[in-house]
């Protein structure tokens, strides 16, 4: 996971697609498949927490009665 820290999330995301595509388009050994697959799923991980850490930073500032006040990034709940 070291080498992954050194990437920014953009070159991740792309290394990710590339992985996914391999491993839909090529036939592939079954250990090359699983080497594959694990670089993926550390990706995807690395990816998933990248965006994690994004996701607290961002706050959104709310005009209220004339006072900028500043509100917690909520999710909004999927129906």
């Amino acid at each position: 996971m070291n080498e992954l820290m050194k990437k920014g999330f953009e070159e991740a995301i792309k290394e990710l697609e590339s992985i996914i595509t391999n491993l839909e388009n090529r036939e592939l050994s079954l250990e090359e498949s699983l080497k594959l697959f694990k670089e993926g799923v550390d990706l995807y991980q690395y990816c998933n927490n990248q965006l994690d850490k994004a996701e607290k930073k961002i706050s959104m500032i709310i005009d209220e009665n004339g006072i900028l006040k500043e509100v917690p990034f909520q999710k909004k709940e999927e129906e």
